[in-house]
């Protein structure tokens, strides 16, 4: 599948008009030029046509190395070896026959590498399996969280999960490595959840690139979210906590909560006036490093109304700059280990977020109710809308919004750029710089067929199988070096120190309800009225806001009313149901407004399931371009 040069073709009538982004790192770069893309698919394992003990015949897998389900259910690819001619992929192995038979340890979640060289292994297989007959001794009290592999930059460990796979000193990639003698290693954070605010079990760890460190996230007992920073250490023999067996314990554990207080709050009340804080650090979900490892990536406190972005914090200095600025919702993102580059997953080409985030330059204030919603309305069930985007290292800016990496293609079904197949986390960049690694998955009821006006498609993977592994080959460049690894402290010095035992503060939303005032950067104002939850105490339950010639950006003047009002439906703190009114005009650069129907916007959405019930309409018409909100079930 060839991808020639192509910039992405994305709203320029709506965002390449919205101006220069005024917080892009630094809008003085100029924009890359569009480059030259092959993408391919990769191979995996074949299909049984069920998971049925005993489905994986020979005549399926003559080589009896196991075979891989139809679904997704726990797939997840990785990134590199140092080569860049393997990937990391998490598999399910169905359909093993039972021991003694030797095919029977190619069974449930294991660890395999997959070629990305179009050569075989010496038994002829485009992968190999690094977990696959472990013996037990050596795999003591698996952790069963096994997402988000990850190679070590060494080449010779494995993330995997909440796992750390080790061949004792080899490359995973080498022939060398061999079951007997790999360890498989559970990773122990001495942190309980019960319900007092305490810190939870962590989620999504990302490896930083100096193969010491690392950073995840972490939800409370009641549905609160937090973000972390710690280093590796190895206990070989450990007498306290679970699992007694040799593990690696997250310790010199930092909160990637600023303890600076001019840092907590993304908006703070002074007086009677209310400021937007750019330079608050608001890790609110961490999706890893940058290439140096001098960065950490996280989406946090949106800059903009309903503009969910990926940002970066500097790890010494707190210095915090904008990475994405598209309308679109970002999340999965990676950098190049030359940190010249990122690839994120967004939405901007589906343009799935438009109508309600396609108005630029409003001051995040309905999202202090309402960024649940628009943080979930990316996705329906399991369908992701994320395409890979090929970024530079100072972001979106001006009209430069990177470039679709898989764009070629006629759109067909099972095309490079079919639709219907969807961006899954996390993408990766290969050590040279030269090479793109990502997945995607096909969209499978119930976001298609029965009731949504989706058809479900034939897939055309191997098998029928709803889920494959892309590589993307940036042919024009030539093979580049990792950078130097910044040399990151134990403590990270703006955050907060987290031993054991410690309590987590409260949220730096400290808002009280009010009548306030906010005046734009440029000209005018806003009046805010900031409501009280009647259900909850102390929560923010609404927010109205009426603009007067408010702008915070030159060109453009913004007009009108906005109310939004958002119950969480307990004891699900997860299920939102939100009302909105919206009726605002934006003039100057752009002709645009966005708008409510007369009854107004009604939503219920839950942020863990995405599943998206309407009643009546929000419009965002840049243009004379109109951007209405996706219909039930779509």
């Amino acid at each position: 599948m060839r991808i020639l040069r192509s910039l992405l073709s994305v709203i320029t009538i709506a965002v390449a008009a919205s101006g220069q982004d005024v917080d892009a790192a630094s809008t003085s770069q100029r924009p890359p030029r569009p480059e030259p893309i092959d993408v391919v698919e990769l191979p995996l394992p074949p299909v049984a046509p069920s998971r049925a003990e005993g489905a994986c015949t020979p005549l399926i897998n003559p080589r009896r190395t196991g075979c891989i389900g139809i679904e997704t259910l726990s797939f997840q690819a990785g990134d590199f070896t140092p080569d860049g001619n393997h990937v990391i992929v998490n598999v399910e192995f169905v359909g093993a026959p039972a021991a003694p038979n030797p095919a029977s340890i190619y069974a449930g979640e294991q660890l395999i590498l997959i070629k990305a060289d179009g050569t075989t292994f010496p038994n002829g297989d485009p992968w190999k399996c690094l977990s696959c007959g472990v013996p037990p001794d050596q795999a003591r009290s698996l952790d069963p969280e096994r997402d988000y592999p990850h190679v070590f930059r060494s080449g010779k460990k494995a993330l995997w999960g909440h796992n750390i796979l080790d061949c004792g000193g080899v490359d995973l990639a080498s022939d060398g490595c061999t079951a007997n003698r790999t360890h498989i290693y559970p990773i122990h954070w001495p942190i309980t959840v019960d319900g007092s605010g305490r810190g939870g079990v962590p989620r999504e760890l990302r490896l930083h690139p100096d193969d010491v460190h690392m950073g995840w996230s972490s939800f409370t007992a009641n549905g609160g979210q937090f973000c972390y920073f710690g280093r590796l250490q190895f206990n070989a023999n450990p007498t306290v906590g679970e699992p007694l067996a040799p593990r690696y314990d997250l310790v010199n554990v930092s909160l990637l909560d600023a303890r600076d207080e001019k840092l907590r709050a993304p908006i703070a009340a002074e007086g009677g006036e209310l400021r937007v804080n750019r330079a608050a650090i608001t890790v609110g979900e961490l999706r890893g490093f940058s290439g140096a490892g001098d960065e950490i990536l996280y989406i946090g406190a949106p800059w903009e109304a309903n503009n969910i972005d990926v940002l970066a914090v500097h790890v010494v200095t707190g210095a915090v700059r904008r990475l994405t600025s598209h309308p679109d919702y970002t999340d999965p993102v990676a950098f190049s280990p030359d940190n010249k580059w990122f690839v994120a997953m967004d939405t901007r080409v589906s343009q799935r977020q438009m109508w309600m985030s396609g108005m630029r330059w409003l001051p995040p204030l309905v999202d202090i109710v309402a960024v649940t919603a628009a943080s979930s309305t990316r996705n329906n069930h399991e369908r992701r809308f994320f395409q890979p985007i090929l970024i530079d290292r100072y972001g979106d800016r001006g009209d430069y919004f990177g470039q679709q990496v898989n764009a070629g293609g006629d759109g067909s079904n099972g095309s490079a750029n079919d639709p219907n197949w969807n961006g899954r986390a996390d993408p990766a960049f290969s050590h040279d710089g030269t090479k793109i690694v990502y997945w995607q998955a096909l969209v499978v009821p119930p976001a298609c067929g029965g009731a949504n006006p989706l058809p479900c498609p034939v897939s055309t993977a191997e098998g029928g199988r709803t889920y494959r592994v892309m590589l993307a080959r940036l042919t024009s460049r030539k093979p580049g070096k990792p950078v130097k690894v910044f040399d990151v402290p134990d403590y990270i010095p703006w955050a907060t120190p987290f031993p054991p035992g410690s309590t987590l503060p409260e949220s730096p939303y400290s808002l009280l309800p009010g009548n306030y005032t906010i005046r734009g950067r440029v000209s005018g104002d806003a009046d805010v009225v900031l409501g009280e939850d009647p259900v909850i105490a102390g929560r923010i339950g609404s927010v109205s806001v009426t603009y007067q010639n408010y702008s915070d950006e030159r060109g453009y003047v913004v007009n009108g009313h906005e109310q939004v009002s958002v119950e969480i439906k307990l004891p699900d703190v997860w299920n939102n149901l939100v009302h909105w009114y919206s009726d605002i005009v934006q003039t100057g650069v752009v002709r645009a407004t966005k708008k409510t129907s007369p009854g107004g916007f009604h939503l219920e959405i839950h942020a863990v399931t995405n599943v998206f019930q309407a009643n009546g309409t929000l419009t965002t018409t840049i243009n004379g371009v109109e951007y209405k909100q996706p219909a039930n079930g779509t």
